[in-house]
C-alpha cells in the first residue's frame, strides 16, 4: 500500500472526484457517513460535541453533526470563526445543518469555550490533512482547552496539530484517543513521537478511485497482506533440501547463548535447508541439543571452512564485543562476499569500528533498533530526521536498513523505504531481534533477494506475534513463540484470501 503525501491526498481527492465523477460535496458525505456509521457503532452517546474549522475537515464534521442530528442524537457544532467564509463545501453543508435540530455556536474567543463532560463525545475537525504550520492563537487555545477533559475525543483525517509529512515536535496537537484516517494510513500514524496524539488509528475506505497514480514519486510503502503475498515463494513439489539454501548464524558467549538458539530456529523455522551454527567451543553441547537440527561448528573452525558453501551469513546475536568478537566480525566480513545480516553486538562492534563499512557487500542487511542505529549513525532530533538519515545510509553504503519498532522502517538503497504493518507490544521482550535475524538469514539463504528478504522477514515476523498474541495474550509472549508461530504465519500469507485484506487499524 502506497503512503501518500498530503499533496497527493488532495490530488487523489481531485482525481476521484474528475474520473468517476462525483462531486467534492458529495465525496465529503460518504467520508462523513463512514465516520458517522464508526462513531455510533463504537462510541454511543446521547451528545456529541463537534468542533469544526472552516475548511473542509470542517465541513466533514458539519456532515457528521446532521447525520448524527438526524439519527435524533443531541449535536452541539462549535465552529471557529475567524471573520471570513469557509470554503464553499464547508458553507454549503453549514446551511444544510441549519435545517437539523443540531444547536450551532460559533467560537470567537476563549470565554465561550464549553464545557466538556466525562460523557461527551468530541469530534475533532478543525484542520485535517492540510496544516502546514503549527496552531496558534485561538486555535491552539481551544486545543489545550479540549486535551484536558475527560470526555472520548476523535480526530477525522488527522489530529488538529499534527503533520502529515514532517515532524510536530513541540507543536500544540489534539490528544486523541481515536483517529478516523480515510482509505489509507499517512506518514504521521507511523512513528513513535506521534503515539500520544493519534490514539488508535482507523482507516476507513471512503471509495477513492482506484486507478489513482500521482504525478510525484511515492518513496514509501506499507508492507501489507498484498505486498507480502507477492514476495512469497511457494515451494516446488521436486524441491529438495538443497533447493533452499544453507545459512549460518554466528553469534553466543557466556551468558548469551540464548541469542545464538533463538537465531538458529528461526532460521531453520523460516524455511532454510540447511543451519549451521558457529558457536564458542563450550557451546557446541547446548546448541546441538537444543536445536538437534542445526550443525554445528566452534568459531576456530571457521579459519578452516569454504565461506562460498553458504548462501547466507547472519551474525551478531549474543556474540560479544570483545577483541576476539571483533576479530570474527572483521574476518567475516573480508571473506564472505554475499550480503550479510548484522544485528545486536555485531552492530555494536561495527559502530565502535566504522572503517569495517568499508568491507561490507553491497545488499547486507542491518537491523538495528533505535540506540543501535544512534551508535552507527548519530542521533536524530525526531523520527523524521532518523528516517531521513536511514534512508541516506542506506544509499551512501548499498545496504538495506531495517530499523526496528512498532512500525518497523526498512531503508532501501534506492531512498525507497517500508513501513512494516504487523507486529504488537508484546514483543518488546528480549530475544525477538533475534528471532528476526535468524528469520531474515534464513529468507536470503533460499534465495530471497535481499531487500525482499527484509521486507518479508519482518512482516513474518510481526505476523508470527500477533498470531502468538492472539492466543497467549501480550504480556506473557516471549521470544521463543515467535518462532513457535512462525508455520502459522506461513499458512496465512500464502492464503489468497488473507492476501485481499485491507489493513483496517494501524
Amino acid at each position: 500500500m502506497k503512503i501518500f503525501s498530503a499533496p497527493q491526498i488532495k490530488e487523489w481527492d481531485q482525481f476521484t472526484i474528475t474520473h468517476e465523477p462525483t462531486s467534492s460535496l458529495d465525496l465529503m458525505e460518504r467520508a462523513a457517513e463512514k465516520c458517522t456509521e464508526w462513531v455510533v457503532q463504537n462510541k454511543p452517546s446521547e451528545h456529541y460535541k463537534i468542533f469544526c474549522g472552516k475548511g473542509n475537515n470542517g465541513g466533514d464534521g458539519l456532515v457528521i453533526a446532521r447525520m448524527l442530528a438526524d439519527q435524533q442524537k443531541e449535536v452541539d457544532v462549535f465552529i471557529l470563526e475567524f471573520g471570513k467564509s469557509g470554503t464553499d463545501d464547508f458553507q454549503e453543508n453549514l446551511r444544510r445543518l441549519h435545517n437539523t435540530r443540531a444547536i450551532i455556536h460559533f467560537i470567537q474567543n476563549e470565554t465561550v469555550f464549553p464545557d466538556l463532560k466525562n460523557d461527551d463525545v468530541v469530534v475533532e475537525c478543525l484542520y485535517g490533512a492540510g496544516l502546514n504550520r503549527p496552531l496558534d492563537g485561538l486555535s491552539a487555545q481551544l486545543v489545550q482547552h479540549i486535551n484536558p477533559s475527560k470526555a472520548a475525543i476523535i480526530a477525522i483525517d488527522v489530529p488538529a496539530g499534527m503533520f502529515v509529512d514532517s515532524s510536530s515536535v513541540s507543536n500544540t496537537i489534539i490528544q486523541a484517543s481515536c483517529t478516523l484516517t480515510f482509505q489509507s494510513t499517512k506518514l504521521c500514524f507511523l512513528v513513535p513521537e506521534n503515539e500520544q496524539f493519534t490514539g488508535d488509528v482507523v482507516v476507513l475506505d471512503i471509495g477513492l478511485h482506484k486507478n489513482f497514480d500521482p504525478k510525484s514519486v511515492v518513496p514509501f510503502q506499507l508492507v501489507d497482506a498484498a505486498l507480502a503475498g507477492k514476495i512469497y515463494k511457494p515451494r516446488k513439489q521436486f524441491s529438495h533440501k538443497g533447493s533452499f539454501g544453507h545459512a549460518l548464524i554466528i553469534g553466543g558467549s557466556k551468558g548469551k547463548m540464548g541469542a545464538a538458539l533463538l537465531a538458529s530456529k528461526a532460521c531453520l523455522r523460516s524455511g532454510t535447508g540447511l543451519v549451521t551454527a558457529s558457536v564458542p567451543e563450550w557451546g557446541l553441547p547446548v546448541i546441538q541439543s537444543a536445536v538437534c537440527e542445526t550443525m554445528a561448528i566452534t568459531f576456530e573452525d571457521l579459519d578452516i571452512e569454504k565461506w562460498d558453501r553458504y548462501q547466507s551469513v547472519g551474525i551478531g546475536p549474543g556474540l560479544g564485543t570483545e577483541p576476539d568478537a571483533s576479530d570474527l566480525l572483521k574476518k567475516c566480513m573480508a571473506s564472505f562476499k554475499k550480503p550479510l545480516v548484522i544485528d545486536a553486538d555485531g552492530l555494536n562492534i561495527l559502530s565502535k569500528n566504522p572503517k569495517l563499512f568499508e568491507l561490507l557487500t553491497a545488499g547486507s542487511i542491518l537491523t538495528p533498533h533505535p540506540k543501535e542505529f544512534e551508535r552507527l549513525f548519530g542521533p536524530a532530533e525526531n523520527d523524521f530526521v532518523r528516517i531521513d538519515l536511514a534512508l541516506q545510509k542506506a544509499a551512501a553504503h548499498q545496504i538495506i536498513i531495517v530499523l526496528k519498532g512498532h512500525h518497523t522502517f526498512i531503508a532501501c538503497p534506492a531512498g525507497n523505504g517500508y513501513f512494516n504493518s504487523t507486529g504488537n507490544a508484546g514483543m518488546a521482550t528480549g530475544g525477538s531481534g533475534d528471532v528476526l535475524t535468524g528469520i531474515i538469514t534464513g529468507l536470503l539463504a533460499q534465495g530471497y533477494q535481499p531487500e525482499d528478504a527484509a521486507i518479508f522477514g519482518v512482516y513474518l515476523h510481526g505476523l508470527a506475534g500477533d498470531i502468538a498474541a492472539g492466543e497467549m495474550s501480550q504480556e506473557a509472549l516471549i521470544a521463543g513463540d515467535l518462532v513457535q508461530f512462525l508455520g502459522e504465519a506461513y499458512l496465512a500469507v500464502s492464503n489468497p484470501v488473507f492476501q485481499n485484506q485491507n489493513v483496517s487499524n494501524i
